[in-house]
């Protein structure tokens, strides 16, 4: 059985465009079987980057991360409403990622990197100012507690980890592990069983 979390998915390819908007933003965003929520934005990664969004405030040049990306709707979003970031966009799903990056050339995105890689493997320590994620739950809690580990090691001083999880699908055991790694957790929002968790490494 093919997954989403799995590198080549083998469900046959029917591919899906819609437009996913935020304000006055919109992004024209094609998906396809064997990708995560295929032919329309899940309602997590939506509260997620409304969430983000509204407490995101232009600045200084930030270097943002989206793990486990899909075809890019988190990502690219931000990248469309915070041109003076840049996105780094992350994905084991080979499928996925030729979606990702076709929807940034669609969109006219020149500030996003859409790469292969296994949780924050290729990222840097130290090196990034935001990193965002809606989990591979299905994937299993060690995977994903690894990247709630591992973001602490990749972002730099005062850098923050935000999370969309659902209660029943692991928030408190994911909420008890970032509390442990970071010394810090809070909800910035919550919806319909969806918690957004946020961490600063201090």
């Amino acid at each position: 059985m093919s997954h989403y979390y799995d590198r080549n998915p083998e469900v046959q390819s029917d591919r899906k465009t819609f437009v996913y908007s935020y304000k006055d933003h919109k992004l024209n965003l094609t998906t396809d079987a064997g990708v995560f929520s295929k032919g329309k934005i899940d309602f997590g990664s939506d509260l997620l980057i409304r969430t983000f969004l509204k407490n995101h405030t232009p600045g200084p040049t930030k270097k943002i991360v989206d793990v486990g990306c899909g075809y890019g709707p988190i990502g690219l979003m931000l990248a469309q409403v915070a041109p003076y970031d840049h996105i780094t966009l992350l994905d084991v799903n080979q499928r996925a990622l030729e979606l990702a990056k076709s929807n940034a050339v669609s969109n006219q995105l020149d500030n996003v990197d859409v790469k292969y890689s296994d949780g924050l493997g290729v990222i840097e320590e130290n090196s990034c100012d935001v990193i965002l994620t809606n989990p591979p739950i299905r994937a299993g809690k060690h995977v994903v507690h690894s990247i709630l580990e591992d973001a602490h090691t990749k972002l730099k001083q005062e850098g923050e980890l935000l999370v969309v999880i659902q209660k029943k699908q692991g928030m408190p055991s994911a909420k008890k592990k970032m509390q442990a790694v970071f010394g810090n957790v809070e909800v910035l929002d919550k919806s319909k069983g969806y918690y957004i968790l946020k961490s600063s490494k201090g």
